[in-house]
């Protein structure tokens, strides 16, 4: 929705009908302006929609001009992170230097690493790790994102997360990194663990 913004008074009009979740930036000069207004909840679905999709260029775009914080959540309860294209670092990277949180767990306790780690993105594994991404951070499970690199078999982002990730810690089911490993039928990975363990 875009409202004629004309000063203090229709400023005051915004507000009433939009509450306080609207942020009207600076004061606005003498001369006519035009703002977009967006409930959180528009601001949130629009935002996630344009992260989903891979548009790094409306992301930017929302972000600036419709001031929306990158945490905003859509009518699912999710952060654009959390639901963003993980093979476009770029969005990522975008997201976090606006202040998106790098450890926002959905419901079931998986943070945007974990789903990264699962794709298999490294670049976006490691933008996420390099803006304070904790890789020790479990979901309900106890799963760390190297357990399920490794159970869905991607060996580059098992390698980056290795040196990074508490190769003890057990999920629920008792299972440790090496484990996951071994029921996964991946020796190469269960070497490389190994090797990380005693190093």
């Amino acid at each position: 929705m875009f409202l004629p913004v004309f000063g203090e008074r229709e400023r005051e009009r915004v507000r009433t009908v939009f509450g306080d979740v609207v942020d009207l930036g600076e004061p606005i000069k003498a001369q006519r302006k035009t703002i977009m207004v967006l409930s959180q909840m528009d601001a949130g679905k629009a935002l996630t929609a344009a992260a989903a999709k891979g548009s790094t260029t409306e992301v930017q775009r929302i972000l600036e001009e419709c001031r929306v914080h990158p945490d905003t959540v859509n009518e699912f309860g999710r952060t654009a992170l959390q639901v963003m294209m993980m093979g476009n670092s770029k969005i990522a990277s975008l997201l976090l230097e606006k202040g998106a949180d790098p450890n926002v767990q959905d419901k079931h306790g998986i943070a945007p690493v974990h789903d990264a780690a699962r794709t298999g993105f490294l670049d976006t594994v490691q933008v996420l790790v390099e803006c304070g991404a904790s890789v020790n951070l479990p979901d309900q499970t106890g799963t760390l994102p190297i357990h399920i690199a490794i159970r869905e078999g991607h060996r580059d982002v098992v390698e980056f997360l290795a040196p990074r990730s508490d190769l003890k810690h057990a999920n629920v089911s008792g299972q440790t990194a090496i484990d996951v490993a071994r029921t996964s039928c991946v020796p190469d990975m269960i070497d490389l663990l190994f090797a990380h363990i005693h190093s």
